[in-house]
């Protein structure tokens, strides 16, 4: 029996982001979304999840879910067979990072989801999507399925986020690194900073993608977590 795949959404997301993975996966083996919801620290949404999890597993997060994976792969290395990093980055907040989510944390607080989205959407998703209604109306449910105290939690995990930048020498699973060419919050560079630093680990750039590469370009994603499942 193939290993169960686990996979952990980002910020202001939910199962919605990873369904048209999981509907092609899910026919071969189980498919586990990740509370993201309920803690306010990455490491307790990786404690949590771990608890959910069967004892060994496939992972993937994207994001903040990419965050919470590595801090899996570092709580129990021993239960992960292999590792999915999608649209995340190794390194720690910024001082301009977290201003920017208190403020996006005020407006939401205020009422203002509108006005999160309106300043989060360009940055999710390649240029081209901008006009993207349906593609928007993900998000924009994913986001209201979410929640304000939720979406708070999740922002005060990642500004907290550790460095996990000197754990990805030790990464000795097969380990995929994804990312969209024109992803504006976790860009290519870092992907590939990711890449460089754990052994064997591939790396997959994807075009005409911004940010949310599981829903934007669904089938080359699905294309390269199939190779990788099979690797």
């Amino acid at each position: 029996m193939a290993d169960p795949l686990l996979l952990v959404p980002g910020l202001n997301c939910t199962a919605a982001l990873f369904q048209p993975q999981s509907e092609v996966f899910s026919s071969e083996r189980e498919v586990i979304i990740a509370d993201n919801r309920s803690d306010d620290r990455v490491e307790a949404m990786a404690e949590r999840a771990l608890a959910d999890a069967p004892e060994r597993f496939v992972l993937a997060g994207l994001s903040m879910g990419g965050y919470v994976a590595l801090a899996i792969q570092r709580m129990a290395p021993e239960r992960v067979s292999r590792l999915a990093l999608l649209d995340t980055t190794a390194r720690p907040d910024t001082p301009e990072g977290t201003e920017r989510r208190r403020t996006l944390m005020a407006w939401a607080r205020a009422g203002e989801t509108a006005r999160v989205h309106e300043a989060l959407w360009p940055r999710l998703v390649h240029p081209d999507r901008y006009g993207d209604r349906v593609l928007e109306e993900i998000v924009r449910t994913m986001m209201d399925d979410t929640g304000v105290e939720a979406f708070c939690r999740q922002q005060e995990a990642i500004i907290a986020r550790a460095d996990s930048r000197p754990l990805l020498g030790a990464i000795a699973c097969p380990t995929l690194v994804l990312v969209g060419a024109q992803d504006a919050i976790t860009p290519v560079e870092m992907a590939q900073e990711m890449a460089d630093a754990i052994p064997g680990a591939k790396l997959v750039v994807v075009p005409q993608t911004g940010h949310l590469a599981t829903l934007e370009a669904p089938v080359h994603v699905n294309a390269a977590l199939a190779r990788w499942l099979m690797g």
